[in-house]
């Protein structure tokens, strides 16, 4: 394991493993053998007994994450059906990286839950936090138009449609918008979290720089890391309009910042990662074989 790998505060075992899925198993039909987790996970100080825990609470969900699979005889895990369709939208918002104009429009969510269906209203509001809401007021959230169509197959496909109705259209009101965001979104936890990214891969980008080649497990293990930190912000931020946003708005710097990142690691990420599994699999067999 490299001697630090950056980036790595507050990153638990298993937003670690969901990552390796959405990073490195959609061409190879997203199944892992347990071996193959934990020592993909060592690379970041993770040891087994921890890997295992995670998969553990990954297949418990109230929507599980992971189900568990065998593959020639090998313990493993695939992604739930589920899980697969959300971290595709996930890896659309983050690689697209769309960012909304003010003219676009708003999408508005109004929802009353009953209180005996309080369980409900919790996982709305988890939900519409997710896909980036900000809050106007209790039952009555917003964002930017261009997630009404994500918004409208979330909700569809978690029920939960039944207790909302969803409006487009544009602001007019007393206030200005430049006024009103920062109401609805809290723009100084953003504002602190894309500098704790800048902080932790500024001083690594500028150390790849100056360097003519990197190992395929230092920028795996960078590259994953910067990929499980980056990939909540696109849905805390979900593109809001820039002339909306606080003058000196670290979001940019932040997301120019990971898209060097990827192009620089990403290649050797995913030849570290398909050697370890290779590994793995041919480990098993021989295993399997004596």
């Amino acid at each position: 394991m490299p001697e630090q790998v950056p980036g790595m505060r507050g990153h638990r075992p298993g937003a670690l493993i969901v990552t390796l899925y959405s990073l490195y198993t959609r061409d190879i039909g997203s199944w892992l053998s347990v071996a193959a987790i934990v020592q993909l996970m060592s690379e970041f100080g993770v040891d087994a007994q921890a890997v295992r825990s995670a998969i553990s609470r990954l297949k418990r969900c109230e929507v599980p994450v992971l189900n568990a699979e065998r593959v020639g005889g090998a313990a493993g895990y695939t992604m739930s059906d589920d899980s697969r369709v959300r971290l595709d939208e996930g890896n659309r918002r983050i690689f697209e990286r769309r960012r909304a104009a003010a003219g676009e429009g708003w999408i508005l969510a109004v929802f009353s839950v009953p209180e005996a269906e309080r369980e409900k209203r919790a996982q709305l509001r988890n939900r519409l936090t997710w896909l980036g809401f900000g809050t106007v007021t209790a039952g009555v959230w917003i964002a930017p138009s261009h997630i009404k169509y994500e918004t409208h197959d979330l909700l569809t496909r978690t029920g939960l449609d039944t207790y909302v109705d969803l409006f487009e259209g544009s602001y007019w009101d007393f206030a200005t918008l430049a006024e009103r965001v920062p109401e609805w979104w809290d723009l100084d936890r953003l504002q602190d979290q894309y500098a704790t990214f800048v902080d932790d891969f500024g001083p690594v980008l500028a150390g790849y720089e100056q360097r003519a080649t990197i190992s395929e497990q230092e920028a795996f293990t960078c590259y994953t890391a910067a990929m499980s930190y980056w990939r909540r912000l696109p849905y805390i931020e979900p593109g809001l309009p820039l002339e909306l946003l606080p003058r000196g708005w670290n979001g940019i710097l932040a997301a120019d910042m990971f898209a060097e990142l990827r192009e620089r690691l990403a290649a050797p990420a995913h030849a570290f990662f398909a050697s370890t599994r290779a590994g793995q699999l041919a480990d098993g067999s021989r295993r399997r074989g004596a």
